[in-house]
């Protein structure tokens, strides 16, 4: 083993094309894509540890806001950035999973990174990420780990201010787990990823508060009782101080269609009046915890002026999250629900957005999420279903989607195996009035968006389902 493991990597090579680069990113293990899943044994941060001190501590080179939660994480980070950006900060922003490319995970503002810029990263990390799977004795870095070291690398080298990261998986073992934060921020906790998590709300809660740090300032969305307690609990002995957004901010929508919302929020620096294209109620529990954020960010002194935060709000952008296009008449809405709690909030949403007419629903899932209980959710508003599976690997057949659809009461109209033939034969389906919606996993929400937007997306051989029946 290398005397000197902290040492960086010096030897100059040439840069990577963008698709030599993605060939060398899909060769590693990719937790992501896989159609099994891991164990607890098989995360740990030893080996990204390694990679950062290989390649001198870029983790550490830039102020951090380290978002986890079950739902609405990726809202909570864009809105943060997007204030902070709008406040003249030059600010890194990381986030999985992506829709349509991975360079949509590494972004200036919300801007995603070039593909340049991307093979240029992978070429600079990997010397170090060869290094780490020849000598480290921890066995090969992941795709997940990759994409984290890059994000760490690009922020510090544009002299970022800041950068948002938003955990990929749970918190504690999470590889984004190695920042020094200066606030972390906790969204929405349910039962997601059980076999992974596990299977209790105290247990998945357990594992999001690993990302609380010693004497870091904590922001807490709006809780169940006992998965607050988990949080209180860990904030107390960590020393951390612990921002319930519950009982710090309050807010009220003033009005909402389908183009945006507009509240009023009260936090501990005085009131906002805000808008902002995000939909739902659930959108609104995630701007108080950025305000929250970013008000705990002013409290350490950061030059944030408060008029940042409307500008930011007016301008954030985050795709697939009830996301509206009309088509001939119809209201088609995408929005990555991915089990029953977030199911649960866009069903609450929806009424406030949809016309008379019938609803019908475009619907997959991934094997890990629990189809029967979106389903259930569903119910309520008496959709007609169109059973479809999304190209990853992991999605569910459609046979299995429509068998959990029907055990709960809903009528399966029809069943692709292809998101875009579902997403037109639904919209053929409805009538003028009616409001065709997509939902189930973000897998599926991107293929739809692609359908609508005509967006081609970046696939790879290596990337694609292996052949089924279903």
């Amino acid at each position: 083993m290398d005397d000197n493991p902290a040492g960086s990597e010096t030897d100059a090579q040439p840069a990577f094309d963008y698709d030599e680069a993605l060939r060398r990113a899909s060769s590693l293990v990719d937790f992501e894509r896989s159609t099994r899943t891991p164990g607890h044994s098989e995360f740990h941060l030893q080996r990204i540890g390694l990679l950062m001190r290989r390649l001198g501590d870029p983790h550490l080179a830039t102020p951090t806001v380290h978002v986890a939660g079950t739902n609405g994480k990726g809202s909570t980070a864009a809105l943060i950035t997007s204030v902070l950006t709008a406040a003249g900060h030059t600010t890194g922003l990381y986030t999985s999973p992506s829709l349509h490319s991975p360079t949509e995970r590494i972004r200036v503002g919300l801007r995603p990174t070039s593909r340049e810029t991307f093979g240029r990263l992978i070429s600079d990390a990997w010397p170090a990420v060869e290094w780490v799977g020849r000598f480290g004795g921890y066995g090969g870095v992941s795709y997940f780990e990759l994409l984290t070291t890059m994000a760490f690398l690009h922020f510090r080298e544009i002299g970022a201010a800041f950068q948002v990261v938003e955990v990929g998986l749970g918190g504690r073992l999470d590889a984004t787990n190695v920042v020094e934060p200066e606030v972390c921020a906790i969204t929405s906790i349910s039962l997601d990823h059980t076999r992974v998590l596990g299977d209790t709300v105290p247990l998945i809660a357990r594992e999001k508060a690993g990302i609380i740090k010693p004497g870091v300032p904590v922001v807490v969305a709006p809780q169940t009782e006992e998965a607050m307690g988990v949080f209180a609990d860990v904030a107390a002995a960590q020393g951390a101080e612990l921002v319930s957004v519950e009982e710090h901010m309050s807010w009220r929508r003033t009005a909402m269609d389908a183009g945006g919302q507009s509240f009023e929020l009260g936090g501990t620096r005085g009131g906002y009046s805000l808008s902002m294209p995000l939909l739902g109620d659930h959108q609104l529990e995630n701007a108080a915890t950025a305000i929250a954020v970013i008000e705990t960010l002013i409290d350490q002194g950061r030059d944030i002026p408060l008029a940042a935060i409307s500008e930011g709000f007016r301008r954030v952008e985050w795709p697939g999250r009830l996301q509206t296009f009309v088509h001939d008449g119809k209201l088609v809405v995408a929005d990555g629900a991915h089990n029953p709690d977030a199911m649960r909030r866009l069903v609450d949403t929806l009424p406030a957005l949809l016309k008379p007419g019938r609803l019908v629903v475009v619907f997959g899932a991934l094997g890990s999420h629990s189809v029967t209980g979106m389903a259930d959710e569903l119910a309520a508003l008496s959709p007609e279903i169109v059973a479809t599976r999304s190209r990853d690997p992991r999605a569910m057949g459609t046979y299995d989607v429509a068998a959990a659809c029907e055990e709960s009461g809903l009528p399966v109209a029809a069943q692709f195996k292809d998101v875009g033939r579902a997403t037109r034969h639904a919209i053929g389906m409805a009538r003028e009035g009616d409001t065709v919606l997509a939902t189930g996993s973000l897998s599926v929400v991107a293929e739809v968006v692609e359908e609508m937007t005509g967006i081609v997306p970046e696939t790879y051989p290596d990337m694609q389902r292996p052949a089924r029946t279903t």
